[in-house]
C-alpha cells in the first residue's frame, strides 16, 4: 500500500476510535513524522492531505524544510529534544515547538524569536526510561506559568512519548495521565489548551480514545524506516 492509502487508513481508525467515545474526528490531526523519510514521500504525504509534519532533528530538519517551501499551508512541528545551541535554528524552522520541557530552552526560545511568535507544547516525562525527556508532571504547573509570563510564546498543550509496549493497552494509563494533568491546569491557570499531543503508529487509536488532537505518525503512514 501507498502512503495514500494508508494515510485513507489511518484516518478510517481515527473515526472508529472517535465514534467509540463520542468524538469529533476533525477534532485530531495527523502528524507525519519525517524522521529519515525523504523529499519525495513527504510530498506525497502532502498530496494526500496532510498538512502538519513533525522532526525530530533540528539538523535534518534544516535539510528538508527549506527545499519544500512550495508546500503551501505545511506546518511544522519540532518533536524531538530541542537543545539550546539549535533554538537559534528550530525557530526559523518550525511554526511550533512540542517538546519543551525547561525554563533555560523557553528563555533561550524567548531570546531568539527577536519579537516573532511561536507556539509550544510542554513535553512531560510519564514514562521511567532514562532516554526519555520531558519536565516531572509536578513541575508541569510551574512551566506552564513561566512560559505564559512570555507574549510570544503560545502554550497550546502538552505532549509525551510514553514507553513501547507491544499491547497498546498496557499504554493507556500514560494518555489518561497527560489528559488529567491538562485539565488540572487549565482549571488551576484558568487558560484553556487545546491540544494533547499523543500516540504513534502502534498506540495511537488507545490515544484518540482517551483525548488526543494530535496523533504523531511515521511508520503506519510511510512504511518500516529505512536507516
Amino acid at each position: 500500500m501507498g502512503i495514500k492509502e494508508n494515510y485513507e487508513k489511518i484516518r478510517e481508525e481515527i473515526e472508529k476510535a472517535c465514534a467509540k467515545v463520542r468524538r469529533k474526528p476533525e477534532e485530531v490531526k495527523v502528524l507525519a513524522a519525517t524522521k529519515t523519510r525523504n523529499l519525495e514521500e513527504i510530498k506525497e504525504a502532502y498530496k494526500a492531505g496532510i498538512r502538519l509534519f513533525g522532526e525530530n532533528r533540528v539538523q535534518e530538519a534544516r535539510e528538508k524544510i527549506p527545499n519544500l517551501r512550495e508546500l503551501q499551508g505545511a506546518q511544522w512541528h519540532m518533536i524531538g529534544h530541542l537543545q539550546r545551541n539549535k533554538v537559534k535554528y528550530a525557530v526559523e524552522l518550525f511554526n511550533a515547538i512540542e517538546t519543551v520541557d525547561r525554563k533555560s530552552l523557553v528563555e533561550e526560545i524567548e531570546k531568539r524569536l527577536k519579537g516573532k511568535e511561536i507556539e509550544v507544547l510542554i513535553e512531560v516525562k510519564l514514562s521511567f526510561e532514562e532516554s526519555k525527556h520531558g519536565c516531572r508532571p509536578e513541575e508541569v504547573k510551574e512551566l506552564a506559568e513561566y512560559i505564559l509570563e512570555r507574549p510570544n510564546l503560545k502554550l497550546k498543550g502538552l505532549m509525551t512519548v510514553p514507553p513501547f509496549y507491544e499491547d497498546a493497552e498496557l499504554v493507556r494509563p500514560f494518555f489518561i495521565r497527560l489528559r488529567e494533568i491538562k485539565e488540572k491546569l487549565e482549571e488551576e491557570l484558568k487558560v484553556k489548551l487545546p491540544e494533547l499531543s499523543m500516540g504513534m503508529s502502534h498506540d495511537f487509536k488507545v490515544a484518540v480514545e482517551e483525548g488526543a488532537t494530535i496523533v504523531r505518525i511515521g511508520t503506519a503512514l510511510f512504511g518500516p524506516r529505512k536507516y
